[in-house]
């Protein structure tokens, strides 16, 4: 809904300005696009018309998501910090059994990297309930065990964070599965 606020801080002209609400309700002043006629005339700005004649200009100024500060911050509130898959900085981390597996894991990232999928690879010398628990809390949507086991077959063992095991997939496979999954939620957009 829009409204009319009369004496709403627009010092510089007439604006419009973009409420958002945040998960818990509140209201958020995000974007705004505003007319401006101080600071052209701040800063001595001028253009020459069709008149042939010296003019200044009127300025707009335009945020459309406010401050990307505001914007990541309404973003991380209303999402808990569980972004969709799609917007995850990391959306796979690879947990190798021991240091055995560091190079497996390694493979394994470069090919997920082939398909645009961000992972990273967590080669801490700590147990595996240690790894698995540490990345459930940076809620990386994607943990693969990696072992002797799946480095002979060529597959990973999948953990969906908040879910738990998946069971166990050639690395192709969960690719395809991963950009799949990216893909129905773009579209649902």
């Amino acid at each position: 809904k829009a409204k009319i606020e009369y004496g709403e801080a627009a010092f510089y002209g007439p604006k419009l300005d973009f409420m958002v609400k945040d998960a818990i309700g509140r209201r958020w002043q995000l974007g705004t696009i505003q007319v401006d006629y101080n600071l052209p005339e701040r800063f001595q700005l001028e253009y020459t018309g069709a008149d042939n004649q010296k003019h200044r200009p009127v300025m707009i100024h335009r945020a459309p998501f406010g401050s990307m500060e505001r914007f990541v911050a309404v973003l991380i509130e209303h999402t808990a910090g569980k972004f969709p898959l799609w917007l995850m900085p990391e959306q796979v981390a690879i947990l190798p059994i021991s240091e055995k597996f560091n190079d497996y894991a390694l493979e394994v990232k470069q090919y997920l990297k082939k398909y645009d999928i961000r992972a990273i690879v967590d080669e801490r010398n700590e147990k595996i309930g240690r790894k698995i628990r540490d990345n459930e809390m940076k809620r990386i949507p994607y943990m693969l065990v990696v072992g002797e086991k799946e480095a002979e077959n060529g597959e990973v063992a999948v953990r969906k964070q908040g879910e738990g095991d998946k069971g166990t997939m050639k690395f192709e496979d969960f690719a395809k599965k991963m950009n799949e999954e990216v893909q129905n939620m773009i579209n649902k957009w």
